[in-house]
């Protein structure tokens, strides 16, 4: 009986050097050009994020007040901090016992601040009173948050 031997000659298992630095160059020159586009990008992540938030907090503070009847009032504290007031005697100050909590944006988005043009109060009916708009900016621009009269949070 005769057997077949099969003889593997000239297979190379794994990569050359030379491949190995093609590799290596194409995804050097891919993030040489990656890394400045994000970077230049940031500012504007940033305010789309603060943008996020802030209308987030300001849909989750109308949805509080229509759910537990009640008031919820928010007061633009300063150039980067908000305050959400849980109002239960309804007189717009902050008591004994009544939910408070103060959001900061720049905790998460550093180089963001804002300007709000009033201190809205949102009704048990999803209403609001004023009508506010609050502008975030970065370096890079500015975006907006509307809150209508009728208690509609919107971005622009």
């Amino acid at each position: 009986m005769q057997t077949n031997h099969t003889l593997k000659t000239g297979i190379q298992n794994g990569f050359s050097l030379i491949e190995l630095i093609v590799v290596v160059a194409i995804l050097a020159v891919i993030a040489g050009v990656a890394i400045p586009v994000y970077t230049g990008m940031k500012p504007s992540i940033r305010l789309s994020g603060a943008t996020s938030q802030v209308m987030g907090d300001l849909m989750w503070a109308r949805m509080r007040a229509v759910s537990q009847n009640n008031e919820y009032k928010i007061f633009f504290l300063d150039d980067r901090r908000y305050q959400i007031l849980d109002d239960d005697n309804g007189n717009g100050n902050i008591d004994s016992g009544e939910y408070s909590i103060t959001k900061d944006i720049q905790e998460k988005y550093g180089d963001v601040t804002y300007t709000s043009t009033a201190n809205p109060i949102f009704h048990p009916r999803g209403n609001a009173a004023p009508a506010a708009s609050i502008t975030l900016a970065t370096s890079h621009g500015t975006r907006t948050v509307t809150i209508a009269i009728t208690g509609r949070v919107i971005k622009s």
